[in-house]
């Protein structure tokens, strides 16, 4: 089956010096990127009744095994409530389970059912679909200059953002 063409809402590189996106076309670009890789892995994820983030989630407990809510929200650099919710949907989903700690009666343990086991499956197809879209066009040396690009933006900004 062939790999759908997301269509753009918004050129790439908006014409004009006024200050709109145009001015910035890295930050517009990344901006662009993000877009349109996240909605193609919504589209994909959508095949296996999966919301976007909860591929995240499985990975991670198939990869650490059973992690507390707290640890989750710290390894994904998000919201507890944004962490939570997601959860909440997994669960009832049937995908995973959470257990009150052994060791500390305030934390909630969050591990894979068996269902979630099988999906991760579904979610390893999902992302290597969405890999080979990402990389289509490049050849290796691009592909390991993109990741190390991608890897001095990422830390540049999160650095930057730190800085109070």
């Amino acid at each position: 089956m062939a790999t759908p063409i997301i269509p753009r809402s918004t050129p790439r590189r908006p014409s004009g010096n006024s200050g709109g996106p145009g001015a910035f076309p890295i930050s517009f670009g990344i901006f662009q990127l993000a877009r349109t890789h996240r909605t193609y892995a919504a589209q994909l994820l959508r095949e296996f009744d999966l919301y976007p983030g909860q591929e995240i989630l499985i990975m991670l407990l198939a990869e650490r095994g059973a992690q507390s809510q707290a640890q989750l929200v710290q390894l994904l650099g998000l919201d507890h409530s944004t962490v939570a919710k997601s959860l909440g949907r997994m669960e009832k989903a049937g995908l995973i389970e959470r257990s009150a700690s052994q060791t500390d009666r305030r934390a909630m343990i969050v591990s894979l059912t068996r269902a979630g086991i099988r999906a991760q499956k579904n979610v390893r197809a999902a992302w290597d679909r969405l890999e080979r879209a990402s990389i289509a066009g490049l050849n290796d040396q691009q592909r390991v200059t993109l990741e190390h690009l991608m890897e001095l933006v990422e830390r540049s900004v999160a650095t930057i953002a730190r800085t109070p």
